[in-house]
């Protein structure tokens, strides 16, 4: 029974998943001409300056590009713990 999970996507190991997020990167790129190395700098960007302000879920991140017939949009999903009071670091 366990071989045939195996072959059927039966299987609990998250690779389906894997592959719909990669496949997701590979469309983002087809379609915006924008490299995945890009989109990984751009989140370690922005990452970083809402660290400065705030404590953020970063496993929990979505940024993905949205597209309309005549523009691109760039949608981020960035959950916020806790927002940092008080001295900031200078930037």
């Amino acid at each position: 029974m366990d071989f045939l999970k195996k072959i059927f996507g039966g299987g609990n190991d998250g690779s389906g998943q894997k592959a719909k997020d990669r496949l997701k990167i590979v469309l983002i790129h087809d379609r915006t001409d924008i490299s995945p190395q890009l989109l990984d700098n751009l989140r370690d960007e922005i990452v970083d300056i809402l660290a400065k302000y705030m404590d953020i879920d970063t496993q929990k991140i979505e940024i993905n590009l949205d597209h309309d017939d005549d523009a691109v949009a760039l949608v981020a999903n960035i959950p916020i713990l806790r927002i940092k009071r008080g001295k900031v670091a200078n930037l």
